[in-house]
C-alpha cells in the first residue's frame, strides 16, 4: 500500500508561481515512478509531468514544458511540481499517483498508476 497526500495548493495570479508537494508513505518511495495530473469539472484527467523513480527520466505534457519542473526527494519520501509563470488555464486540481511498476520513460496515461492522492485545488486568476 501507498499514501499520497497534496500540498502547496492555493490562489495565484497569472505569471505567478506554486510549488506543490505530495508526502508518500507506505512503500520505498525510490522504487516507482510518480506522476503529477490535473483534472477540471467535466473533463478527463490530464497528464502533467512524471519523474521516474531514480529521477534520472522525466516526461512533460507539452502545455507545461518550459513552465513546471517535476523532482523528487527520496530521502523525504517527497515529490513536487514547480509551477512558474502559471496561466488560467492551469486552474484545477492537482493530483500525485505512484506506479509501482518499473516504466521508463515514466507513463503518461492514469491507467499507468496505481496509488492516488485525494488532489489540492490549483486556481490562476487573470
Amino acid at each position: 500500500q501507498v499514501q499520497l497526500v497534496e500540498s502547496g495548493g492555493g490562489l495565484v495570479q497569472a505569471g505567478g508561481s506554486l510549488r506543490l508537494s505530495c508526502a508518500a508513505s507506505g512503500r520505498t518511495f525510490s522504487r516507482y515512478a510518480m506522476g503529477w495530473f490535473r483534472q477540471t469539472p467535466g473533463k478527463e484527467r490530464e497528464f502533467v509531468a512524471a519523474v521516474s523513480w531514480y529521477g534520472g527520466s522525466t516526461n512533460y505534457a507539452d502545455s507545461v514544458k518550459g513552465r513546471f519542473t517535476i523532482s523528487v526527494d527520496n530521502a523525504k519520501n517527497t515529490l513536487y511540481l514547480q509551477m512558474n509563470s502559471l496561466k488560467p488555464e492551469d486552474t484545477a486540481v492537482y493530483y500525485c499517483a505512484a506506479d509501482l511498476s518499473v516504466r521508463i520513460p515514466p507513463g503518461t496515461l492514469s491507467s499507468d498508476y496505481n496509488y492516488w492522492g485525494q488532489g489540492t485545488q490549483v486556481t490562476v486568476s487573470s
